[in-house]
Parts: structure tokens; sequence; C-alpha cells
């Protein structure tokens, strides 16, 4: 007589138990422990994931206002460029050389790749390496 999947007995003898890895996954323990090591490593992974995202929000904002203080600086010295964020301090548009998330000043070139007529104010990211892949601008 054939059973159906759902019929298999319930009762195994020794002789009968299932080898192998379908039997150390059919065990409650071992699932239990594969889902918490699954959970761990699905929390840490976002965990990374979120702090390097404040860290590229961090960054974009100390670039928005350093932007802010060479358009000022730009507006009061007709349109000429300074020539650090450095000399901002010192003329008082800036409290201090703008850092990025990871310690290291920012960036600014004038004119800029992207804004032949104006500046660009960018961060080298987290490697610190100019021009790198994985700059923030």
């Amino acid at each position: 007589m054939m059973r159906a999947k759902g019929d298999e007995p319930r009762v195994f003898f020794a002789w009968e138990r299932r080898r192998g890895l379908r039997a150390l996954l059919a065990r409650a323990p071992t699932r239990r422990g594969l889902m918490i090591v699954a959970g761990v490593g699905a929390f840490l992974f976002l965990r990374e994931r979120e702090r390097v995202a404040a860290e590229v929000r961090a960054t974009r904002a100390e670039i928005a206002a350093a932007s802010t203080a060479v358009a000022a600086w730009r507006a009061d010295h007709d349109l000429t460029c300074p020539t650090s964020l450095g000399e901002l301090v010192s003329s008082g548009y800036l409290h201090g050389v703008p850092r990025d998330a990871w310690g290291h000043p920012l960036r600014m070139s004038c004119p800029g790749r992207h804004d032949p007529k104006g500046f660009d104010v960018s961060s080298d990211g987290p490697d610190g390496m100019p021009g790198g892949t994985d700059r923030v601008q």
C-alpha cells in the first residue's frame, strides 16, 4: 500500500533514522540555532550598513556648510575663490576647517569639475585617497 507524504510514521526505530544533513536540519535545536545565527548575522549587516549611511549623511552636511561658506566668500569677493578652506576660517566664514566623518579635511576645487563656473567641495571618502571611487560629493 502506498502512503501519502503526510502519512509517514512519526516514530522511528533506530535502524530507520534519517542520516546526513537532512536529519540534522530536522532537529528543532539545530533549526533554532540556525535561526539565531541568521538573525545575528542580519542584525550585524544592517547595523554596519546604517553606520556607513550615517557617516555619509554627516559628511554631506559638512559639505553643504562648507559650500555655503564658499558661496558667501565668492559673493563678497567679486566671484573669486578662496585659496583654501583654511582661508575661510581665518576670514570668519567658518569656525574650523571642515572635516568629513572619517576625520579627513574636505577638498575644494575652483573652478569645479562639475560646475566649471563655480566650485566643488568634496570628501575623499573613508579611505582618504584623493579621487577614489568612494568619494562623497
